[in-house]
């Protein structure tokens, strides 16, 4: 064989060897898309009827997590058809039940952007103010979730009385106030046991002029009229004391504001100039 026969044997060799190589690179990639990122498998369309029924099987089933997801994927398949407001509606009650309140409170809003007209806005305020109310904490917290229920009942009471719903939520209005009250009063003697009267003065008025349907109005006329004891302003005190036995004359905590007027030697008695003249009913 000739030099130059040898060469082109070699030359061919090397390029079968290049072309050998790139078959073996282009078959380790087959499972690869060179050409951008997979495609992603279409979701089946299911009809709307269909995957609100299943929703409200799940639901029967108590298997909540599963009815949301379902409910969503409605919303997500189906975005104008009628059966999507109910399906919203469905997901604020199946985050309640579930006690996934803050998730209930945000599709209860999403609904209600969404429908301001529904013939269900009533229920949905209604679960979102209970959501609201469900973790209501202790006097001793923060108590901007006893203000959230307080909003979200004023509007039920306020624009549907007479929707089913109204009745309930004047009744949780009244524990959500004893709460907002209950806390006044917590901060309100702890400024009094510091020798901070008038900051004590300001807490327990606030409870006598917002909070008069709470069960602590009668201990605050009390603190009151101790209060204003300690800081000899003996007018507002006697007031105070008179305000108490005029709406409560049975209270202990009227005798005890009683029995502290006379140890100074004074008498519950009315100052039509005070502020709280206009709290005697």
């Amino acid at each position: 064989m000739t030099l130059d026969a040898f060469s082109g044997l070699a030359s061919r060799a090397s390029r079968f060897f290049a072309m050998g190589m790139v078959a073996l690179v282009l078959a380790g990639c087959s499972g690869m898309n060179l050409f951008g990122p997979p495609k992603v498998k279409a979701e089946p369309i299911v009809p709307a009827a269909a995957l609100y029924q299943k929703a409200l099987d799940d639901m029967d089933r108590q298997y909540f997590q599963t009815a949301i997801t379902t409910l969503e994927k409605l919303d997500r398949q189906h975005p104008r058809d009628p059966l999507t407001e109910k399906s919203k509606l469905m997901q604020v009650f199946a985050n309640y039940r579930m006690g996934k309140f803050d998730e209930s409170i945000l599709a209860a809003d999403r609904y209600v952007a969404l429908y301001p007209g529904g013939k269900d806005v009533p229920y949905v305020l209604y679960l979102k103010g209970n959501s609201y109310y469900a973790q209501i904490k202790d006097i001793t917290r923060d108590q901007q979730l006893s203000r959230d229920a307080i909003d979200t009942y004023t509007l039920i009471i306020n624009n549907y009385p007479s929707s089913e719903y109204a009745a309930d939520a004047k009744e949780k209005l009244l524990v959500a106030y004893d709460n907002l009250a209950g806390k006044e009063m917590s901060v309100g003697r702890y400024y009094l046991g510091n020798g901070q009267h008038t900051a004590a003065i300001n807490r327990f008025r606030t409870v006598v002029e917002q909070w008069q349907t709470s069960t602590h109005i009668e201990e605050a006329l009390y603190r009151l009229t101790e209060a204003y004891l300690l800081l000899g302003l003996t007018n507002e005190a006697k007031t105070a004391a008179a305000v108490l036995g005029h709406n409560y004359p049975s209270s202990s905590w009227y005798q005890q504001a009683f029995a502290l007027l006379g140890k100074q030697g004074l008498a519950p008695e009315m100052n039509s100039g005070s502020w709280m003249a206009a709290h005697r009913t």
